[in-house]
């Protein structure tokens, strides 16, 4: 059992039940996908070769000279950031012929690659590919295609101009996310959610943060990076799937730590520390303390489930502008997120009917 630790260090560069909560019942058995949100596509119940996942027709096979190109040889100025395979970096690709071409004359992609000591490897960079290659949600990054080209791993992506949520919360920007940005992310990630845990062949994020929130240019959030999601239960009397834990310290569920058995009620879980992440304006472990880590829900819980207390810990940055009612639900609301007992977290179709109604 181990951290899995995905934040960058330095870039290696390509080479080349509250009354106010709306509750729905566990044991009813219709779909409780609100509309909009029935799923656009499925993963295949069996294992499906490497051969398979890059034949999909969805995408398109680059070659490494045509991402090099559309980079500008990976210029620095065309450096995002650090994603979990890697480097990520800016590029153009010709709308038309989807074929690199000069800066200015397509569209703007993100291109990242896998880094080459990294310790995702392969296999993640190849359950990317699978899963987003058949996946199609307006809250789910588009994958547009691949390069796999002797050692080198890219991927191709919609370019999301706002960055993740997790840079807007906190790093130092010229303008705070309004108490309205921040639900209507909240939403949007909810939706990308209940997508997977509702397609036909579930599929649970495994390591949900606010880093792979992406924002385009509206603030419409897009879940990305899902290189770790994990395919759900296969047969009718499994109700988790044993795995070797990974993930970031502060978001992962505890029965996920402990004992490695994951549902999508982890993510649930993972979903309430970002809902908490919202209101707060802090991170999901501080370090603030003369170094010492400190948990973003032990440290909220306390003042969550009071109305009178909430105001405390209410990210300053909103300056007070924010709903107390809408507050107080969306803190409620993370407190059934965050119950230590992973049966009694409410469904992520249910924290979604919550939030679209109540804020």
């Amino acid at each position: 059992m181990y951290w899995r630790e995905h934040d960058a260090t330095g870039c290696t560069g390509v080479s080349m039940t509250q009354p106010d909560i709306t509750r729905i019942s566990s044991n009813t058995t219709h779909s409780t996908v609100p509309s909009g949100i029935s799923s656009l596509g499925s993963l295949p119940t069996h294992h499906r070769t490497e051969g398979e996942i890059l034949s999909s027709p969805n995408l398109k096979a680059f070659s490494f000279n045509e991402l090099k190109n559309a980079t500008k040889n990976f210029r620095p100025d065309s450096l995002l950031g650090e994603g979990d395979f890697g480097c990520v970096f800016k590029g153009w690709i010709d709308e038309t012929t989807l074929a690199a071409s000069r800066p200015g004359s397509g569209i703007a992609v993100a291109i990242k690659n896998l880094k080459p000591d990294g310790f995702q490897g392969r296999k993640d960079w190849l359950t990317e590919v699978n899963n987003l290659g058949q996946l199609s949600h307006p809250n789910l990054v588009l994958l547009i295609g691949y390069c796999t080209e002797g050692e080198n791993l890219l991927l191709v992506h919609e370019f999301m101009p706002r960055g993740s949520l997790e840079s807007h919360l906190f790093r130092r920007g010229p303008q705070a996310l309004t108490w309205e940005i921040r639900m209507k992310v909240a939403v949007g990630a909810a939706k990308g959610l209940t997508f997977l845990h509702e397609a036909k062949s579930q599929v649970i994020y495994r390591d949900f943060r606010s880093a792979k929130i992406l924002l385009d240019a509206d603030y419409n959030a897009k879940l990305s990076y899902i290189g770790l999601a994990n395919a759900g239960p296969t047969r009718d009397y499994d109700t988790y799937v044993a795995t070797v834990f990974m993930g970031v310290h502060g978001y992962a569920a505890p029965e996920y730590i402990a004992t490695g058995e994951l549902t999508a009620k982890s993510d649930v879980y993972s979903f309430g520390v970002v809902l908490r992440e919202l209101i707060s304006g802090r991170h999901a472990m501080d370090y603030s303390n003369n170094g010492v880590r400190c948990s973003l829900v032990d440290w909220a819980k306390p003042h969550l489930g009071n109305k009178r207390k909430l105001f405390s810990i209410m990210d300053t940055k909103l300056g007070g502008q924010y709903p107390q009612k809408g507050a107080y639900t969306v803190a409620t609301l993370a407190l059934l997120c965050l119950n230590p007992e992973a049966k009694v977290r409410p469904k992520m179709s249910e924290v979604l009917v919550t939030l679209e109604k109540r804020c």
